[in-house]
């Protein structure tokens, strides 16, 4: 798929079929994320792999009982790792560049899903703490974004957007 075919593909699903993610599909969906730019390419996040059906149910209840979260066959957590920056960037890296750099590599997965045919939906609707838990992040790793990824059950059509002219200021 071209890459603008895939900004204009991409849709926020939230059914799914019982259908499992391959290897080598989640395999390129990882290796795009890890492919993002970050700040100082300090890569300043982790990602959580959620495949098994109970914890899938726990990451749902959490995710404030977003409960077809769990139809998904893979869902992926993309949490901040702000050590990583902090020594470059003190409290910048805590307060803006490892949330920005877990949520470029949350956007470059779900285009990578996107490409290969499969469904995604951006959560962010949860109670981090509860995430941490379930996917046994340790104390400084904070989920920034839920991923979840399987075959769309079915096909959303577009969402109404603001264009382009009302969302863009041109200086001079």
């Amino acid at each position: 798929m071209k890459f603008f075919d895939v900004i204009k593909k991409r849709r926020a699903i939230r059914n799914y079929l019982p259908a499992p993610i391959g290897e080598d599909e989640l395999k390129r969906i990882l290796e795009a994320a890890n492919s993002a730019p970050s700040a100082g390419n300090l890569q300043s996040y982790e990602i959580y792999v959620v495949m098994e059906k109970r914890r899938r149910e726990s990451l749902a209840r959490a995710a404030r009982e977003q409960l077809f979260i769990a139809g998904a066959p893979v869902s992926l957590v993309f949490c901040t790792h702000a050590a990583l920056a902090q020594e470059r960037y003190g409290k910048r890296a805590e307060r803006l560049y490892s949330i920005q750099d877990a949520t470029i590599a949350c956007a470059f997965a779900m285009l990578a899903a996107t490409a290969q045919g499969l469904g995604t939906v951006w959560i962010g609707a949860f109670e981090p703490e509860d995430v941490r838990k379930v996917i046994g992040a340790p104390p400084g790793i904070v989920p920034v974004a839920i991923l979840p990824i399987g075959r769309a059950a079915d096909a959303p059509e577009a969402p109404e957007r603001r264009g382009v002219e009302d969302l863009t200021h041109w200086e001079g």
